[in-house]
């Protein structure tokens, strides 16, 4: 395709949500918070945001603007700088082809969790009954409901690796209709990209204030959110919070599989990239905050329940042992029995020592998830125990599914453009055909992952896949700009 023949997008603007879409995505949601519990909550912020000055917005912007000056995808750029560098082209593409196998997967779930909110009682809410009818099924109860309803109803998982078993029809369904949206979203290429973006990019911060303002009328949620902005400053001292810092924002904002080259390429030539690159750069790790914060209400919600329901337990635990009257024990007071009880009652205090639990609401805020943990097990936790749960059900897999698809946006943008700029692709096929047949090939390789072993090889693609490999391309790309390219050029 010809620079002149090329496609542009209707508005700066379109570029920009574009961008947006595709830098905000689940890791938002999934992976900032846990960081920011793990590392000294919002004392977190600093190394964060220093990275973003320092390694973010710089990287971002020469994405950008490698993109828009050649008008390439990110084989056909490379290449153009010089025909040794169209293998770090070629490494991109591959990289996305990776992330777009599995991540297409998760909108699988999704859609999975999404179709089951629709009933009058939520499935991952309480243990089904086993198959005598004389209880429930003892694999739930030893876990819980929101866990067997993900590692049992959803994925099927296998003890092993090893046990492959047959294709779950379920989520292979969800996960074709994924593909389906997907070449709807791309099928004209960057006209029919630009409309979807609009509501990709804009919808997923109406749900977040949706549920930050329910998330701050929730039971015990100012304990989470202040948790989360108490800095633990001595956590500054560990190196690993700075390199964690980092890394989330290199992946957070996309560096590396060519997608913003792609974007970049349908721009003219005039286009002011620089204010555009610091403006989603912010944009992003603004959103990264703000979905923090309701993730924490979420927590402390969720935390005080579990809280609260260990003091009631040990509050039973007493009236049942030392026959004392209810309205003398409660759980606000319950420890203080306990202490008492174990100093002037130790005989009888040492027939129940082996049931009394230590409760602590810091313990329960410590207790840190990320990944799928956090998105469908601790989020459906949260979620069974609101009013009209099945409508915050609906809203919250809406929300991950408008992110998980802009992102798979930029992620399928980053292989058709490179592979629809070669000229002996190009003639063969039209652009919708190009297209199809990519979302296709994905589709077929991507169904591994609907079998009982799946989520053994979602795993192994997410912690392998694409890492290690983007921080190789992007110190080639900085190396490339700097010494081959030219600096002053």
């Amino acid at each position: 395709m010809s620079k002149e023949a090329r496609p542009s997008w209707d508005s700066p603007m379109q570029f920009v949500l574009a961008c947006v879409s595709y830098a905000v995505g689940l890791g938002n949601v999934w992976r900032f918070p846990y960081l920011c519990q793990m590392h000294g909550g919002g004392g977190f912020l600093i190394p964060y945001l220093l990275m973003l000055v320092l390694e973010g917005i710089p990287l971002f912007c020469m994405e950008l603007a490698i993109g828009q000056r050649m008008r390439l995808g990110s084989i056909g750029a490379w290449t153009a700088i010089s025909p040794y560098l169209g293998g770090l082209g070629i490494a991109s593409v591959v990289t996305s082809v990776y992330l777009c196998l599995y991540y297409n997967i998760i909108n699988a779930w999704s859609f999975w969790y999404l179709f089951h909110s629709f009933q009058p009682v939520l499935p991952w809410s309480e243990c089904p009954v086993n198959s005598n009818r004389s209880g429930y099924v003892q694999e739930c109860e030893v876990a819980s409901p929101t866990q067997y309803f993900f590692y049992r109803e959803t994925l099927n998982v296998s003890s092993s690796i090893d046990e492959n078993g047959g294709v779950h029809m379920g989520l292979a369904l969800c996960l074709l209709l994924a593909w389906v949206i997907v070449f709807l979203f791309i099928v004209r290429g960057v006209k029919s990209t630009g409309m979807v973006v609009y509501f990709t990019a804009t919808f997923p911060y109406l749900v977040l204030i949706i549920y930050l303002i329910r998330g701050f009328t929730l039971h015990g949620a100012w304990n989470g959110v202040k948790y989360m902005f108490t800095p633990k400053l001595e956590q500054l001292a560990n190196p690993q919070t700075w390199i964690n810092a980092a890394t989330q924002i290199f992946f957070s904002l996309g560096l590396g599989f060519g997608s913003l080259i792609a974007f970049a390429s349908y721009n003219h030539q005039n286009n002011d990239f620089e204010k555009q690159a610091v403006a989603v750069s912010l944009i992003n790790s603004s959103t990264s905050v703000f979905a923090c914060m309701v993730t924490f209400a979420i927590y402390g919600f969720k935390a005080t329940l579990n809280y609260e329901s260990c003091l009631e337990r040990m509050r039973v635990l007493l009236l049942n042992t030392f026959g004392l009257s209810e309205s003398d024990v409660s759980i606000d007071n319950v420890t203080v029995w306990i202490s008492h009880l174990n100093h002037t009652n130790p005989e009888m205090f040492a027939t129940i020592a082996s049931k009394i639990e230590v409760c602590s609401l810091e313990a329960e805020l410590d207790t840190a998830v990320e990944g799928t943990g956090l998105a469908f097990i601790v989020y459906s936790e949260a979620i069974k125990n609101m009013p009209v749960s099945q409508l915050w059900s609906v809203l919250y897999f809406i929300m991950l599914l408008l992110l998980g698809m802009g992102s798979m946006l930029g992620n399928i943008t980053a292989i058709i453009t490179p592979l629809g700029d070669l000229k002996i692709l190009s003639r063969t096929f039209s652009n919708e055909t190009l297209n199809g047949l990519v979302c296709l090939v994905c589709l077929l390789l991507g169904l591994g992952f609907t079998t009982r072993s799946g989520s053994y090889w979602f795993t192994m693609f997410n912690d392998y896949g694409a890492t290690l490999s983007l921080l190789f391309i992007v110190l080639f790309e900085v190396v490339s700009v700097c010494y081959i390219y030219g600096l002053k050029r």
